[in-house]
């Protein structure tokens, strides 16, 4: 993704500080979240410590993401997407057959408050008025609608549009009706949460309100580690309590893989990224075995971050990690989604002022979050002294806040600068994307292809001895996927035909059909559930 925005601006800075700006966003909120994730369930199911929990979940994540790269990551993901629907599912009957089905599920969770409240105000632990609408209060709601339907949009045109985690998986499809099938295939399963997650947690809450509820930072403390509130233990306290031994190891293995298929793509996504984008500024003239080990490397260095900020998710946003993960992507992705997306459909924005605006939409974004930071984010019984004028704010309020002034800053530079003449454009920009010319680019890629240093004056390919290995050091490779044999020599011929296969954006009829008729149901019923539930 940084590196469609060189093709589309030129220079290097926008793709290297996108780049860093991936990263880091990945330790805030995808490595350490998930991680904290995974250990609470390991640390409910096994009574382990939290960070001997991580470390056995690391160890098993990054021993196949290191040995398969993509490859292993997309079957391994295919693989659990079923065990996991499948499990869910049935924790789904579980649960509701404990409560009694879905209107007593209703009436129940109204009542499921916690025993010990002293001194803390109502508000604080009874369940909220609007608990069963999506459409809440722009006001007082805790998810108010207009941030919920501006605000998430434009933090999912972040996440589903331009990271590289997602894009990644897209650019790896066969072809175009590849992408579009698995594009609607997961929105299909995106309706699928509500009621295998958000539904079964709050089942949690009605069985256990004394612990899911709790609301005493000493209680909470007993329970679950935290002070400031046990929300996030809700559903697998439910898979170790409510379900039979051989489901609830079914149960421990999806949601070991659930936890593990995030890891692995973000692992192999942030390599990529520093790779491509990092490394080879330093190293232009590096091999490709030695970017795949410095990537293997980094993602070690990406993991101990990680786990030192694991303290951070544990207490912010009143201990709730949905409200965590949303709140720090509010405060640094919509200038990057605003970007993107101007990049895409206005083609008179230029490098200047897509630069600019991304850096001083990051400050007005970092200014917020380092506040919160600082003066913490409380809990309801213990409220933050964070001043209001800077968290007063609701977060998904700040996300459309940020994005607008980001759009006009990148608007409004590019338009007092010099335009990037259409000859460099070509299928870069929605208007220009039918284009056939050739496209000139505005600078040639700085990694350098080495194949050359094997071929000799006259154009043949050098004969050297292979190395002669020890086993060690061939366990090691193995072990890497670096291979030691060499790819065919392709001849220009073939190379261009390779080429124009790996650009083919051309679809089958039949297929495009399909597609586009089951993006159109997927909506509607999208709407549907938005209607009932709002």
């Amino acid at each position: 993704m940084p590196e469609y925005l060189k093709k589309r601006f030129g220079g290097q800075r926008i793709r290297i500080y996108l780049s860093v700006l991936s990263l880091i966003l990945y330790v805030f909120t995808k490595i350490s979240a998930d991680m904290f994730s995974g250990a609470i369930f390991i640390q409910q199911a096994l009574g382990l410590n939290i960070y001997v929990a991580v470390i056995a979940l690391l160890s098993i994540t990054a021993l196949y993401t290191v040995t398969g790269g993509l490859a292993a990551v997309i079957y391994t993901d295919t693989l659990q997407t079923i065990i996991m629907v499948v499990g869910s599912f049935i924790l789904m009957g579980f649960a509701f057959n404990e409560v009694g089905g879905y209107e007593n599920f209703q009436d129940r969770y109204m009542m499921s408050v916690p025993n010990i409240t002293d001194g803390i105000d109502p508000s604080c632990y009874e369940p909220r008025a609007d608990s069963f609408h999506i459409f809440r209060d722009p006001i007082t709601g805790d998810l108010p609608w207009p941030g919920l339907v501006f605000g998430l949009t434009i933090q999912a045109t972040w996440y589903w549009c331009t990271d590289q985690v997602i894009v990644q998986r897209c650019l790896s499809a066969k072809n175009l009706s590849h992408v579009k099938g698995g594009c609607i295939l997961c929105g299909y399963l995106k309706l699928l949460p509500m009621f295998l997650m958000v539904f079964p947690g709050m089942i949690s809450r009605i069985l256990y309100p004394d612990v899911v509820g709790c609301v005493d930072p000493d209680e909470c403390q007993k329970y679950c580690g935290a002070s400031v509130g046990c929300s996030n233990i809700a559903y697998p306290k439910l898979v170790v309590d409510l379900m039979p031994n051989g489901l609830r190891g079914l149960m421990l293995s999806v949601m070991m893989a659930s936890l593990m298929s995030s890891l692995t793509s973000i692992f192999n996504s942030a390599s990529t990224l520093f790779t491509m984008d990092i490394y080879t500024k330093v190293r232009p003239a590096a091999k490709e075995k030695e970017l795949m080990i410095a990537g293997r490397v980094f993602i070690l260095v990406l993991i101990g971050v990680s786990i030192a900020w694991i303290p951070v998710v544990q207490s912010a946003q009143s201990g709730q990690l949905f409200d965590y993960i949303q709140s720090i992507t509010s405060y640094l992705a919509p200038p990057v989604a605003a970007v993107y997306m101007l990049a895409i459909f206005c083609k008179r924005v230029n490098e200047p002022g897509a630069f600019f605006g991304l850096i001083i939409g990051l400050l007005i974004g970092l200014s917020r979050m380092i506040a919160e930071f600082i003066y913490g984010t409380g809990s309801c019984a213990n409220p933050s002294d964070c001043p209001t004028i800077i968290c007063g704010v609701h977060y998904l309020y700040f996300a459309i806040i940020l994005f607008c002034i980001s759009c006009i800053l990148i608007l409004g530079i590019s338009l007092v600068t010099k335009p990037i003449e259409e000859k460099h454009l070509y299928r870069l920009c929605w208007s220009l994307r039918n284009r056939t010319e050739e496209r000139i680019d505005l600078e040639q890629d700085d990694w350098v292809d080495t194949t050359s240093d094997s071929m000799d004056i006259d154009g043949n390919e050098k004969t050297e001895p292979e190395e002669e290995m020890g086993c060690c050091k061939k366990a090691v490779m193995c072990f890497c996927g670096l291979e030691q044999s060499k790819a065919p020599k392709l001849s220009p011929e073939e190379e261009a035909e390779l080429k124009m296969l790996l650009t083919d954006t051309t679809e089958k009829p039949l297929w495009k059909n399909i597609a586009n008729v089951n993006a159109i149901i997927l909506l509607c019923v999208a709407v549907f559930f938005h209607g009932f539930f709002g």
